[in-house]
């Protein structure tokens, strides 16, 4: 039988909602992703970790973007509805490069895709995150990293993201407002990345090496403060 995930948790404070999930359908069989591993152009890299990135995706701008691949069927067709989701936590390096691809693993377990989709709702991108990050974080499994990554996101607390799609906005502006909502976050410890045409594509969150969140370094990139700023709301 169909699950049904509910966002019963939507609204924790006044103006503000939780990241994430309006609604989840887990189907009763979830297709095991394909593999994934270095390349050419995505090489193994091993590296001391100096920091982390928790990064979430705006949903509406990614669905109007990939709604057709095959590897979006879940996130962006049926019933589900979904706001920013979990893209990934991302080991950064001490400059600009970072580890990635550290060890071979194989496919994951469908008992940690299907505890994991309604975060992170790809399999396919839950493969990709393990085997290019995760692997790369001493000590951890696949478990205990997709649990690390969802417990941040899932404290996570948004703006009244509606209301801010209709007015005129920045890209400080917005991260001001999600300062607002996360008592201890600052506007200086995130970047936003928005698509060429000036949409609103992520959120990337500078975590130090305690999962603290923390200043991001000059080189992270995403807006300048003072750009344009657009939100799809679809």
């Amino acid at each position: 039988m169909t699950r049904w995930l509910a966002a019963a948790a939507l609204v924790a404070l006044p103006g503000s909602a939780g990241a994430q999930v309006l609604s989840c359908a887990l189907p009763d069989m979830i297709a095991a992703p394909r593999p994934d591993g270095p390349s050419a152009s995505q090489p193994a890299r091993r590296l001391p970790i100096a920091s982390y990135t928790l990064a979430v995706t705006w949903s509406p701008q990614y669905c109007r973007d990939h709604g057709d691949d095959r590897d979006a069927r879940f996130q962006c067709g049926s019933a589900n509805r979904f706001a920013f989701v979990l893209h990934g936590l991302w080991p950064d390096g001490e400059g600009k490069t970072w580890p990635q691809y550290c060890r071979a693993t194989p496919i994951l377990r469908a008992a940690v895709l299907r505890r994991h989709l309604c975060a992170t709702p790809s399999a396919q991108l839950l493969q990709h995150e393990w085997a290019k990050h995760g692997t790369c974080m001493a000590g951890y499994s696949p478990e205990r990293y997709f649990s690390q990554s969802n417990a941040m996101y899932g404290r996570l607390r948004f703006p009244d993201m509606a209301a801010l799609s209709h007015r005129p906005l920045t890209a400080g502006a917005l991260a001001g407002a999600v300062a607002l909502a996360n008592p201890g976050i600052r506007a200086d410890m995130m970047r936003v990345t928005a698509t060429r045409e000036g949409w609103l594509d992520e959120l990337w969150l500078c975590v130090d090496k305690a999962f603290r969140y923390t200043r991001c370094p000059a080189h992270q990139g995403g807006m300048r403060p003072g750009a344009p700023l657009r939100i799809w709301r679809g």
